[in-house]
């Protein structure tokens, strides 16, 4: 039988022992059928099956307030909260998000996507609830990875001050997405009991409750257990700021979570609640390799094979960065808990010396590459371009007006997919270009990554940002000349574009031109200080004038290029084809290149209307 086709919280919590183990396996299934056609975050929910099941049989999701941090453990909320029917159409476009959406859900509290916010956010539901009298009860979820970020202690902090009853769930599964590293995993292995006491504290509990008077026997050597550990045990780094610490607890022990959760929410203030998971758990491939199924592509689950995948321009950057640091023992690389994701692990493999993840902290690793630039090191911090946004600071202080030779290694810039609003990479284009004395490359195909690279460590000053797309090459494998150059000729009409949106344009200029208009492309390698003269020599005759690309309008390279134009007294009919002033929906990078008008198809059009206009 199917528990979740019919699952509602009443009848959740009116399951046995029995039928909650078989409903655990039930999503375990169902999670691990659909990740692997669709794709998404597997280890991760898997390790947070029976904690997400003791959340809601205590708590009401649709009254209380449960926010998630980063939210790629969420599907098993999903399948508790009336979506099972639609996870076939997982992080599809027009399909449920891999992330919390209140839009899609009255049980999503609020929108997640990137880590260490949620105690903040809770906190000031918290607030809120108590000016307005409203009983809410509000709860935060937050991993182990999560609270190596700086802004999760700023919340920690405030939290233990405010003596607000705000209850935060650590999900301790000693992983972010690459092994924890830095103090704070360290504590964590200091502080959680080991997993064979777990064990024998479960089983122990378990035969006490079969007993006659079990209960009350374990009860009392319960308590007894915890004055000795008070007594021998200093307080704990939660209980020293100012909380209730309950924990270490097995979180995949229902009973136990259940306990420990309706413990914190009869507290009157602030309370911590320490689960220890084992990401992966229940699918042998994902507890043996929990890194390779945090975000994984569709998979045989029958044996954990990952579909066969072409070279993507994250292994491109880091084969190209071994190269350089096998002669230049002073480049240096940096990433904030993503060393797979941003194609590092070959090189921490060979150069563990040179190699720092900080945990997910961009900001501290924007700041502290500029100390290792200030002491003669060449640094190179790969980053997400969504992530990134969190040091925008530090990239103006620490960087520019230090006047500091950082490169910015930025990945998945431009349209990322599946993973939504929140990772597409939209706005790096103009906030890297607001940044004094910022140079930003953006190549096309793999051989201008590896060339712009070279360039940026050793033919540039001050930070540089080499901006690269998702996933691998497209048509387009050639390597142009110049911070500017021209692809196809035609001077009337001219698609202006860079990055990986290149290969749209040259099939729509192709297409024009085997249509009698004859259309230039003109691509752009620097976009940041863009080629001025380059550029104008490049466009001389154009009338009609398309600038295509993946970023959102405003502060885009098409409002700078009409800014160029206008200074030098040039009258061009100029079109923008953009992303507009909006968030874009997951999807796929096709259907959202369609949706923004930027395939293509659409280019074909905008040029062939306004031609006849």
């Amino acid at each position: 039988m199917s528990y979740l086709d019919s699952i509602t919280r009443e009848k959740l919590c009116g399951l046995s022992e029995r039928q909650l183990q078989e409903l655990c396996e039930e999503i375990r299934t169902t999670l691990v059928q659909n990740v692997s056609r669709t794709g998404g975050h597997l280890a991760s929910n898997l390790g947070a099956v029976e904690l997400t099941v003791a959340v809601h049989r205590v708590f009401d999701t649709a009254v209380d307030r449960l926010v998630f941090d980063v939210g790629h453990q969420c599907y098993v909320h999903k399948l508790l909260t009336g979506r099972a029917s639609e996870f076939s159409g997982l992080r599809s476009y027009g399909g449920i998000s891999g992330f919390p959406k209140p839009k899609e859900s009255v049980h999503d509290a609020y929108v997640a996507g990137h880590a260490s916010t949620s105690i903040s956010v809770a906190l000031g539901m918290a607030r809120a609830a108590a000016l307005s009298g409203d009983p809410v009860r509000v709860i935060c979820l937050i991993g182990d990875g999560a609270m190596t970020g700086g802004t999760a202690y700023e919340g920690l902090c405030d939290l233990a001050s405010s003596g607000l009853p705000v209850i935060v769930i650590l999900n301790d599964n000693g992983m972010s997405i690459n092994p924890n590293t830095g103090g704070f995993g360290n504590y964590l292995k200091r502080l959680r009991l080991t997993h064979s006491y777990l064990v024998f504290k479960k089983r122990y509990r378990a035969v006490m409750r079969r007993i006659p008077g079990g209960k009350a026997v374990y009860r009392l050597t319960h308590r007894v257990k915890e004055k000795l550990k008070r007594s021998i045990l200093s307080e704990s780094l939660f209980e020293q700021i100012g909380l209730e610490y309950g924990g270490p607890v097995d979180g995949h022990d229902i009973a136990a979570m259940e306990e420990a959760l309706r413990w914190a929410a009869d507290q009157e203030g602030p309370t911590l609640v320490h689960a220890v998971t084992k990401k992966g758990k229940g699918y042998p491939f994902a507890e043996s390799d929990p890194g390779r199924f945090h975000g994984i592509g569709p998979f045989d689950p029958e044996t954990g094979a990952v579909r066969a995948s072409a070279e993507d321009f994250s292994a491109a950057f880091g084969n190209e960065l071994i190269r350089i640091a096998r002669k230049d023992r002073t480049v240096c690389a940096i990433t904030a808990a993503m060393t797979e994701g941003t194609g590092l692990g070959g090189f921490a493999a060979l150069y563990p010396d040179r190699f720092f993840d900080v945990g997910i902290a961009e900001e501290h690793a924007a700041a502290m590459a500029g100390g290792l630039a200030s002491g003669g090191m060449k640094p190179v911090f790969a980053v997400y371009s969504t992530f990134l946004q969190r040091s925008y600071d530090m990239l103006i202080q620490e960087l520019a007006l230090a006047g500091q030779h950082v490169v910015l290694a930025v990945d998945r810039a431009g349209f990322v997919g599946a993973d939504g609003e929140t990772h597409q990479g939209l706005l790096d284009v103009a906030y890297l270009s607001s940044v004094p004395g910022m140079t930003v490359l953006s190549p096309s195909s793999f051989a201008e990554l590896r060339r712009d690279l070279n360039e940026a460590l050793y033919a540039c000053e001050g930070p540089v940002a080499v901006r690269y797309p998702r996933g691998g090459e497209g048509e387009y494998t050639g390597c142009s000349d110049g911070s500017a150059a021209r692809l196809r000729e035609g001077k009337r009409r001219i698609i202006l574009t860079y990055g990986s949106l290149v290969n749209e344009a040259v099939k729509a200029c192709d297409r024009l031109s085997a249509e009698g208009l004859e259309t230039g492309l003109v691509k752009l390698n620097r976009i940041c200080p863009l080629p001025e003269k380059e550029l104008l020599d490049l466009l001389d005759g154009c009338e009609l004038l398309l600038c295509a690309e993946e970023a959102e309008a405003s502060g885009s390279v098409g409002m700078r290029v009409a800014a160029l134009l206008q200074r030098n007294g040039i009258s061009v009919r100029l079109l923008c084809a953009d992303t507009g002033g909006g968030f874009i929906p997951h999807g796929s990078v096709p259907e959202l290149r369609k949706l923004c008008g930027l395939d293509a198809d659409s280019l074909v059009v905008r040029i062939k209307e306004a031609d006849r206009g």
